[in-house]
């Protein structure tokens, strides 16, 4: 039997050239045993060499020779089949790499500007020439100090720069590129070289978030569209893939037309006979607000799953942790207890500096539209950058979708909710400004259509990335309440989610999003999810916490003089939440390894905050102290308390932190969607960010490991699996059913069924129970009358199990 195109089960795997498609091809014998049925890949197209992620594709149109190219994945593809099982691809519609003169179509632009067949493909802003911020220093110097010169390369001259960069020169330039004189020659090329740090300002094309290296491509031009889509849907025709997550779908101009276009664009497409049945999958990478629904007129099946790890993680914390985390974190810091002031803060500091330039253009396009209609007369350009300015202060969600001259009904509780918040910021006598705004947004204001639609786009490209990269990539290495609480797609400003919101989104699931990926993993998060899980359990024992925080931070004093207090807290739950399995205070060498570790996370961290270093202006003093800081905790001669209290403290909170692993784990095979196995995680995940989410897995331990004796979280995963292999109608279309608990301890249990005319699946998963764990209260002590609403009693259910999960005979 041929596995349907909507996956039962899927398993990522990073690709890059240290591992391959032949890598992969000689562990699906492992995926099928575990219960995979599709294989997750991340990018597999041609990116600039050496990536090791795949983002930053330089060649849409031929898979990438490093991961082994065609002939390699149509031999992984034919070893899925075999064994019934298929691919899902992840797809880069919204830009290029551009760096290190690997894309042949940006190398086209900057060879013959405008005028370029590519020009179209990217977003670029051709009033001027194009900006290349790739200078280590301002043009006159450069070209004093010599690191500028020209190269005779593949039969033409260009310009080199650094001996890295390689840009071309123009054609009419060519016979005398050679002698020429070179700042003459500079300045005759379709592109102005610039310092880097002119790009937050000056750059006039759209790139990705901050990173210049990456170019946004205009998805929305139907040339452009086919050109950079024609090897996924040639790839679909043959039957070597079966659907697609969509990265960075709300980068787009037009994020709800590009997935309608790509549905039907694969809909219309004839696959072969022995093709897996059904209509091709489709997520995107999307990251919902709270409350903020998912168009269900898309045309796909869900998200990649970010929302439903902001679930379950905010259901394993305990609510009354939220205030004494929160009055710790205020006390240590001096900083705010509350999330808000944070983003706040982070929302207006790179508004004004990292996206200065695109605000800048935004609000042009705003002035043009404005003076294109005689209602819009005395609207300065000062009060629309005011207006706008502050709207991105406050805007709740990454963006809307208007088009200019339409936008989705949903949208309008948005703007409601942003006119609510934007209010005390406005100056005196201005909201009609903001009214304005709004209005354009809605697509009702008035004013040249054409001029309305460019400004809704600037906009809406606009308040994405100001979200991802203030909240996410700033605010939430600010904010140090609870970590576990600041991951991507997360509402750090909540602690914990209640039983009864849990499962009225898990019913809306299965009414809408029965196919959406769930995901607890991935390799954009900033902890492993066990580390959240592990941290979790503090928000139910946050005296504990406190008490060994305090007795930390005096042991760690006379190694932490110049380190912010902020940061040396952060350190404290970091090295609490990763601390690896089986790690004792005197294992120098694993010490020494989880240092390193520790230290490329601190780097990080450090230079997202913002606030002590940063990329653009590392403070190598201040990191280095934060460094030595890390390292002298994590020395056994130096630091034997510290080590013994810590490894103590892990011990203790041990069985907790698993309870709340084996729940998460639970929870994504039961509840209606697809879930989806980050690659390794199948044991403790934990992890740090990137890269140290990526490092590489030791399968030759998982096989033996899955052959043997099996981890809890392992044979969970392999459990439930299995079930969604034997009963796959009840996982894919069965309805999601709350079960009522009564007694004493009805808050810390969800219980609920799925159901279908095939049969019925009954889970219970107890949910914060530090306590019982950490005063080891036998089950029937704990439980006591605590009972579903049938009156079987959950200590006979459970017993000891950490999770009950039962099939029983299907029902009306």
């Amino acid at each position: 039997m041929t596995a349907p195109t909507t996956p039962r089960a899927t398993y990522r795997f990073q690709f890059h050239k240290g591992f391959t498609f032949a890598d992969a091809e000689a562990l699906v014998p492992y995926l099928d045993i575990l219960g995979i049925s599709h294989l997750y890949a991340s990018p597999i197209t041609t990116a600039r060499s050496g990536s090791t992620h795949g983002y930053d594709v330089v060649d849409p149109t031929r898979i990438n020779p490093e991961l082994g190219g065609e002939e390699a994945f149509r031999s992984l593809v034919a070893a899925l089949r075999a064994r019934d099982m298929g691919v899902i691809i992840d797809i880069v519609p919204n830009h290029m790499g551009v760096a290190g003169g690997e894309n042949a179509w940006w190398n086209d632009v900057l060879t013959n500007g405008k005028n370029s067949e590519f020009a179209r493909y990217f977003d670029i802003d051709w009033r001027e020439k194009l900006v290349l911020p790739i200078l280590g220093d301002p043009l006159a110097q450069t070209l004093a100090s010599g690191a500028l010169k020209v190269e005779h390369t593949d039969g033409r001259y260009v310009l080199e720069a650094y001996g890295e960069h390689r840009l071309p020169i123009r054609d009419e330039d060519q016979p005398t590129a050679a002698s020429d004189d070179i700042a003459a020659l500079v300045e005759r090329q379709h592109y102005r070289l610039a310092s880097w740090r002119v790009a937050n300002d000056e750059l006039n094309w759209r790139r990705f978030f901050t990173i210049n290296d990456l170019a946004g491509l205009r998805a929305e031009d139907p040339v452009v569209f086919e050109a950079t889509h024609a090897l996924y849907f040639r790839l679909y025709a043959e039957g070597l893939i079966d659907g697609f997550r969509v990265d960075h779908v709300d980068g787009l101009t037009d994020t709800a037309g590009y997935c309608r276009t790509l549905r039907a664009r694969l809909d219309a497409i004839d696959r072969p006979a022995d093709a897996p049945p059904g209509p091709a999958y489709i997520v995107i990478e999307k990251i919902l607000a709270d409350g903020e629904p998912l168009s269900t007129d898309w045309g796909v099946d869900g998200t990649s799953g970010y929302d439903f790890m902001e679930q379950v993680t905010a259901l394993l914390h305990a609510p009354a942790g939220a205030e004494p985390l929160a009055e710790l974190w205020a006390d240590i810091s001096g900083r705010s207890p509350d999330f808000a002031p944070e983003e706040l803060r982070a929302r207006q500091e790179l508004l004004a500096w990292q996206f200065d330039g695109q605000h800048r253009r935004c609000v042009e396009a705003f002035v043009a539209l404005a003076r294109s209609t005689p209602e819009r007369d005395g609207m300065t350009k000062g009060m629309l950058h005011r207006a706008i300015e502050r709207l991105l202060w406050v805007f709740p969600v990454y963006r809307t979708y208007g088009t200019g001259d339409a936008a989705p009904a949903a949208d309008s509780a948005i703007r409601e909710t942003v006119r609510q918040r934007v209010e005390q910021f406005v100056p005196p006598g201005e909201g009609f400004v903001v009214d304005a705004v709004l209005a354009w947004l809605a697509s009702e204001g008035p004013g040249d259509p054409e001029l309305a639609a460019e400004a809704v786009r600037k906009f809406q490209q606009l308040s994405a990335p100001i979200a991802a990269k203030a909240v996410e990539d700033t605010a939430f290495y600010r904010y140090g309440r609870l970590l576990s609480r600041n991951d991507v797609g997360f509402d750090a400003a909540r602690m914990s989610l209640d039983i009864d919101f849990f499962h009225a989104e898990m019913v809306e699931r299965a009414r809408h999003w029965p196919a959406a990926m769930l995901a607890t993993a991935t390799h954009d998060h900033k902890r492993g999810e066990d580390v959240r899980a592990r941290l979790a359990v503090l928000s139910e024992v946050p005296d504990l916490w406190r008490a060994h925080v305090e007795r930390w931070r005096e042991l760690a004093a006379p190694f932490a003089d110049g380190v912010d207090p902020a940061d040396a807290y952060m350190l404290l739950q970091t090295l609490f939440g990763a601390w690896p399995e089986e790690l004792t205070a005197s294992d120098r060498k694993g010490l020494s390894d989880f240092a390193e570790r520790i230290v490329a996370w601190q780097e990080k961290a450090l230079r997202e905050a913002k606030l002590r270093s940063s990329w653009e202006a590392p403070d190598e003093a201040y990191e280095t102290r934060c460094h030595d800081l890390a390292r002298a905790l994590l020395d056994p001669v130096r630091s034997a308390t510290f080590l013994d209290d810590m490894t103590a403290f892990v011990a203790q909170i041990e069985n907790a932190a698993a309870a709340n692993s084996l729940a998460q784990v639970a929870l994504r095979y039961t509840v209606p969607g697809v879930p989806d196995l980050y690659q390794g995680t199948e044991t403790a995940d934990l992890s740090l960010v990137d890269p140290d989410n990526r490092r590489p897995v030791e399968y030759a331990r998982l096989q033996v490991w899955l052959d043997g004796e099996t981890p809890a979280k392992m044979a969970l995963i392999r459990q439930l699996l299995a079930l969604r292999r034997d009963h796959p109608v009840l996982f894919a279309e069965g309805r999601y059913e709350p079960v009522a608990v009564t007694g004493i301890r009805a808050d810390r249990v969800i219980a609920f069924r799925r159901v279908s005319k095939e049969a019925s699946l009954r889970c219970i998963v107890p949910l914060r129970c530090a306590e019982r764990h950490l005063d080891r209260i036998a089950a029937r002590d704990w439980w006591g009358d605590t009972a579903l609403a049938s009156g079987e009693l959950l200590a006979d259910l459970l017993g000891e199990r950490p999770v009950s999960v039962e099939i029983l005979p299907a029902r009306g």
